[in-house]
Order: structure tokens, then sequence, then C-alpha cells
């Protein structure tokens, strides 16, 4: 299972995934941080980049901050950076 840390930026102009900054991927999302629904647009938008189904992606940590972590369910660290351009370390 891999963990991807995120810092979210919510009520965004566009969905998008960003770019790495010290091991933390930027993500944009148009939804507002109002009851869960940024949360539940960044695992969406992580699972259509990395490739698998939304139940795969899970929020582990951060539901209030805008620095979060996920859980990627069949991938492994190193396939989900790969997937999302995270720069070789």
């Amino acid at each position: 299972m891999a963990i991807v840390r995120v810092r979210v930026t919510p009520g965004a102009s566009e969905s998008a995934i960003g770019d790495w900054r010290e091991g933390v991927l930027r993500v944009k999302v148009r939804e507002k941080a109002e009851r869960g629904r940024a949360n539940e647009a960044v695992g969406r938008v992580l699972a259509g980049a990395l490739g698998v189904p939304p139940s795969s992606v899970t929020l582990v940590r951060g539901a209030t901050s805008r620095e979060k972590a996920f859980a990627v369910e069949g991938l492994d660290d190193a396939e989900a950076r790969r997937r999302l351009g995270a720069p070789m370390i």
C-alpha cells in the first residue's frame, strides 16, 4: 500500500495535479472545503492520475488540514510516485 502526501488547494478554478515540493504533491480541486467535499475530490483526482478505482484511495490523515495523507491500495510507494511524476531520488 502506498502513502501519498498532498497539499490541497480547495476552491480552485480547475481540478489538477500540480508539482512535487519537498516530497509533497500539490493538488487543486474545484470543490470547497465543506463537509468533506474537497477531500473526496482529491481522492478522485488521485485515483484518476494513478489509474486505480476511487475506492482504492483512502484519506488516512489530515481530514481538516491542507496537508493530507492518502493510502492507495494495490500500489507500492515507488510505483505511485512514478505514476504521479515524482522526481527520482
